[in-house]
């Protein structure tokens, strides 16, 4: 029975330029699951409170996604660009029992 998991990433300090250089082949995963309809949401946490934080970049990402087991998740987890590109210094994934809406 497949459940929805939250994966927050947080990003090394100063590691704009690499998540900028690895963000194609991310969100291209993302839209993966987005297409088998297996995306609940994705994105970024902004540094700073702006949509749009410059050069302040970003402090990490939340994705919510369905998956067959919390193995299964943490293994597309691990395999993010952005963990091969160094952006994040840590990755947490959570199984997740959606409530509202």
């Amino acid at each position: 029975m497949a459940m929805w998991y939250a994966i927050t990433g947080t990003d090394h300090p100063g590691s704009l330029a690499a998540r900028l250089a690895a963000r194609p082949a991310h969100v291209a995963r993302l839209e993966t699951l987005r297409d088998a309809g297996r995306l609940r949401l994705a994105g970024p946490f902004p540094a700073i409170d702006a949509i749009d934080p410059g050069p302040a970049g970003f402090s990490g990402s939340l994705i919510v996604a369905e998956f067959g087991s919390l193995a299964e998740a943490r293994a597309w987890a691990d395999a993010d660009p952005y963990v091969a590109a160094g952006v994040y210094a840590s990755v947490d994934v959570r199984p997740l029992r959606i409530t509202l809406p």
